[in-house]
């Protein structure tokens, strides 16, 4: 083995990490953004978590595929593997888009009003540390590794960034206004980016050919 092709695998391995410590600290936030979502009646906190178990199937499909990648299996079945997760992926994605405009209507049409809680805003504000870094440690060995996957997973770290804002700004006149339909609001906003990452993960999906030679 060349010392390029292990350098390659060895930053492959630690993109692989990065998703790894990604995928825990989502499943943390779903099991706290869901409890307390569902304990306070925010369709903001619910969607939230809806989006982190998406970004946790995210995570997994990618260790999947870099783990594929370190073991040296054939370019044939890398793009195989990124098929499959592109595809899963926009499904979940579509799902989720569904299943939180369903439950911020619903909320709006009822006039149902969230209480606070300390458990969910305290995860959104952890998250708004967390977030980054792993959104920067996956574009750089995205870039390290010349994986444009890496680096989409980055974005889409990023725009759960921009989700955590949007749901804290939320509960904040929820609490201090009385604004009870920020909650539902802040869930809305949400719908349009987890739509546009599973149209767009739907269109990489089709896109990807297995027998190109050329790796992605």
């Amino acid at each position: 083995m060349s010392d390029s092709t292990h350098e390659r695998i060895e930053q492959i391995r630690k993109g692989r990490y990065i998703e790894t410590a990604s995928l825990v600290y989502n499943l943390i936030e779903v099991v706290v953004s869901l409890t307390a979502g569902f304990a306070t009646g925010s369709s903001a906190l619910i969607s939230w978590g809806v989006d982190s178990i998406v970004e946790s199937n995210s995570a997994a499909f990618m260790i999947w595929r870099l783990r594929g990648e370190e073991k040296g299996i054939s370019r044939c079945n890398v793009l195989k593997r990124k098929k499959v997760t592109l595809s899963v992926l926009s499904a979940a994605f579509a799902i989720a888009a569904l299943f939180i405009l369903y439950e911020a209507m619903s909320k709006l049409i009822r006039g149902e009003t969230a209480s606070m809680s300390w458990w969910g805003v305290g995860i959104l504000l952890v998250s708004l540390v967390v977030n980054p870094l792993l959104g920067w440690g996956k574009y750089h060995y995205g870039k390290k590794t010349g994986s444009p996957t890496l680096k989409y997973d980055a974005i889409d770290t990023m725009i759960c960034e921009y989700q955590t804002v949007v749901v804290l700004i939320g509960l904040a006149f929820v609490q201090w206004q009385g604004w009870w339909w920020a909650d539902p609001v802040a869930a809305l906003l949400i719908v349009p980016y987890v739509a546009w990452e599973a149209f767009n993960a739907g269109r990489e999906a089709w896109a990807v050919d297995p027998s190109n030679e050329q790796l992605e």
